[in-house]
């Protein structure tokens, strides 16, 4: 519980300082490029740096790989802090500090994954990885509440010195806390060249302890379509509710988004998970698109909206805390960091492409389509609409039906679906398991499967929550700083 409650503190103010940042870079210009421009920063070196990540996870203790991420955070929003105080901070000065923060990340969710198999009991996995996923959901409800409070009241400042408190407290308990087991892994004299050859080839070993086996290989490609499509709806979700209704409303469904994670992680507290979690994963990947893609598009109206993305945020919690306990039970502890970060890699490669293409297409195929009545809006046309944001709808539409394909895919696949009976769980020494790969090593016939992406559900919510957020922030900034007079209209 104290590594959970620093890391839960922490992920509040962290949540607090990005409302800030949106709020400081729309601020400037009221571009929606411009806040697309930091969620790719704050999204393109997790995915990037995550093997590199993974393979200094393993070399050291998670003791010192949570300590890493949290003191590299400590001190970008340090430095912020003094900028700010000194009066030389700009706007500019927020991206690259958004990038040093995503590379902190991408060491932070290997370490805190692989860590949790050294805190509890293997049977309750499912549990603890349900409760950090709360954690999360939890920060996305307050986090942009304390900021958007303390923008409003104190200025970006004392915001970050909030997120300052936080990382120092998350510092305290890992420090405090007992890892059982807690070991670096031992030296090798086997490498060649200096220590950054040697890292990377550890960081390609995890991407190759995942392609080697059949079984595994098929499931990293199964999430990595799925986040790719399901993004490319997700992405569209806020500049379409702002078009047909307005800032209060995105602010509603937005809630809603961590809401029904925190409710996933109660549930998940309580359950366990599902015994079979090959087929229960699918089966929540096929009900988050029924849900959160296709249900989103079909209803009109918050309530209809706020009750679609609610049920597709519990079953995303309950989904992904199934992944990691895979990942936790069925690769040794000393693989967990690279494979942690191969998996954060795979998943989240696919993200930026969707989130960069969503929007133009929206804006000059989806929507001129819709209004003309043409195209494709034929045969969507009579089931959609043809009021603003029905090509965005549309976009949700498709995407809700080629996710539930490719997740009826993963479950028709006896490799995915049966990942539990194929591969056993690896005991204490990590006798069981599949074997490290080697040069010499030729892909085996054994289906051994390991996690599918724990980050791969959670990016696409989080990025309508974050785009949500961006949208809303127009508003706050407004009514903060009296900088502008009322909005006829806002778009996202």
């Amino acid at each position: 519980m104290l590594v959970w409650s620093g890391q839960a503190v922490s992920l509040v103010g962290s949540a607090a300082v990005r409302f800030a940042f949106i709020i400081e870079v729309w601020s400037t210009g009221e571009q929606a490029t411009a806040v697309t421009a930091l969620s790719l920063c704050a999204l393109l070196p997790q995915a990037v740096f995550s093997p590199i990540a993974g393979a200094i996870v393993d070399r050291i203790t998670k003791r010192a790989a949570l300590q890493i991420a949290d003191a590299g955070g400590f001190l970008v929003v340090g430095a912020l802090a003094l900028l700010h105080y000194l009066g030389a901070l700009q706007s500019w000065q927020i991206y690259p500090a958004t990038l040093l923060l995503g590379i902190c990340a991408a060491f932070q969710f290997p370490a805190l994954s692989s860590a949790v198999p050294l805190l509890v009991r293997k049977d309750q996995l499912g549990r603890a990885n349900g409760l950090l996923a709360g954690a999360k959901s939890a920060a996305g409800i307050g986090g942009p509440a304390l900021g958007g409070l303390m923008v409003a009241l104190f200025g970006i400042g004392p915001t970050l010195l909030v997120d300052l408190a936080s990382y120092a407290f998350a510092l305290v308990g890992v420090r405090l806390v007992r890892l059982t087991g807690d070991k670096a892994a031992p030296r090798t004299a086997d490498g060649h060249g200096g220590p950054l050859r040697r890292i990377t080839a550890e960081a390609v070993a995890g991407l190759r302890y995942l392609f080697r086996i059949p079984s595994l290989r098929d499931l990293i490609v199964n999430f990595c379509v799925v986040n790719l499509v399901m993004v490319f709806g997700f992405a569209v979700i806020q500049p379409m509710v702002l078009l047909r209704a307005g800032n209060a409303e995105l602010a509603v469904v937005n809630s809603a988004i961590g809401v029904g994670g925190v409710a996933g992680a109660l549930l998940m507290a309580a359950w366990g998970g599902p015994r079979n979690r090959g087929r229960g994963m699918m089966l929540g990947v096929v009900g988050m698109c029924l849900s959160a893609l296709i249900a989103m598009a079909l209803v009109d109206g918050v309530i209809g909206w706020s009750l679609a993305i609610l049920v597709g945020a519990l079953l995303m919690t309950t989904v992904n805390s199934s992944m990691q306990a895979i990942v936790q039970t069925k690769v040794p502890q000393e693989w967990q960091g690279r494979v942690f970060g191969a998996v954060m890699f795979l998943s989240q490669i696919s993200v930026p492409l969707a989130t960069a293409v969503s929007g133009p297409l929206a804006d000059h195929f989806f929507e001129p389509q819709a209004a003309d009545g043409s195209g494709l809006f034929t045969v969507l046309g009579p089931l959609l609409g043809d009021a603003p944001g029905t090509g965005m709808a549309a976009m949700l539409l498709l995407a809700g039906v080629a996710g539930t394909v490719v997740a009826l895919w993963g479950l028709a696949s006896r490799s995915i679906r049966d990942i539990d009976v194929l591969l056993p769980d690896v005991d204490a020494s990590g006798d069981s398991g599949p074997a490290a790969p080697t040069d010499e090593a030729t892909p085996t016939e054994v289906v051994a499967p390991t996690a599918p992406t724990a980050p791969t559900v959670p990016t696409a919510l989080a990025a309508a929550a974050t785009a949500a957020t961006a949208a809303t922030a127009a508003e706050d900034t407004d009514d903060s700083r009296d900088r502008r007079g009322e909005r006829d209209e806002v778009r996202a």
